[in-house]
């Protein structure tokens, strides 16, 4: 039993519990991250939050991020957590200028400006446009991304009375996802250069008011289906709006940035058993 210092930040609404692990300070503490964050993250009957994320050392950068869900699972990149983790280690002196940043994706860097952050991610993978996905009686017209972690973007006229989360876990455990699943994005366009987003989180089991990774993928994929031209907004569930960035040239997206608020809210201490 010990006392475990935290702090609990957010991002666009996307809310994160930071753990300073550096030189394995904790592992007296906690053996197993996955069940401590199974049980930090529960809402009501703990800290709750859509993550944890775990700050150890790194020989590549200023920090590794280990990112666990609240089911459990270790996923390797947060776009909101990165951005929380970049303003978390800033604000703490650990590093000056840009914060250079080792995920489980890559090494990802961020420029910060008060509570703004500017997260350059790295290049899309595995893009498959145009699949037709039975669900139940009807097709869904997916398109897959990896921008870091996999997702679905989906477009609809109507996104404010969309089913999200029921279609959103039905998408996420398709048979065409197995064996890891994929996160899920319900977007409508809303201008030539302006979206709004919709994301059921793999891991959170739930829509969350905001995904780093869902909103670059969306962005990503409006302008490959629908020539929607860079800088994107985004406008999240939570009413923050986030901004992404990249080059492209046809089909090809690259230097992808991921811009907007986040912020540290308290800091405190649980007893972990």
């Amino acid at each position: 039993m010990g006392n475990i210092k935290f702090t609990k930040t957010v991002g666009s609404g996307n809310d994160f519990i930071v753990i300073d692990n550096r030189a394995g300070k904790l592992k007296s503490l906690v053996s197993d991250f996955s069940d401590f964050a199974k049980r930090v993250c529960e809402r009501k009957l703990s800290i709750g939050a859509d993550g944890v994320l775990v700050l150890d050392e790194s020989r590549k950068s200023n920090f590794k991020m280990r990112i666990f869900n609240p089911d459990g699972s270790e996923v390797t990149m947060c776009g909101n957590g990165a951005r929380c983790a970049a303003l978390y280690a800033s604000q703490n002196g650990w590093c000056k200028g840009d914060v250079k940043i080792e995920t489980g994706a890559g090494i990802i860097s961020a420029g910060i400006n008060g509570n703004n952050v500017k997260l350059k991610m790295t290049d899309p993978i595995h893009v498959t446009l145009n699949k037709d996905l039975g669900i139940g009686k009807s097709l869904v017209k997916a398109h897959f991304i990896n921008t870091g972690v996999p997702h679905v973007v989906h477009f609809l006229d109507n996104v404010d009375d969309y089913p999200v989360r029921e279609m959103g876990a039905k998408i996420r455990y398709h048979k065409a996802f197995e064996p890891d699943g994929t996160n899920a994005n319900f977007v409508k366009v809303m201008g030539t250069n302006r979206i709004k987003v919709r994301t059921y989180e793999r891991g959170v089991e739930d829509e969350t008011l905001a995904c780093g990774t869902g909103a670059v993928a969306s962005a990503v994929v409006s302008y490959l289906v629908n020539g929607i031209q860079p800088p994107i907004e985004v406008l999240t569930k939570s009413g923050d709006m986030l901004r992404i960035y990249f080059q492209a040239k046809n089909e090809k997206v690259s230097t992808i940035y991921l811009e907007g608020p986040a912020k540290i809210i308290y800091e405190g201490g649980i007893e972990y058993v």
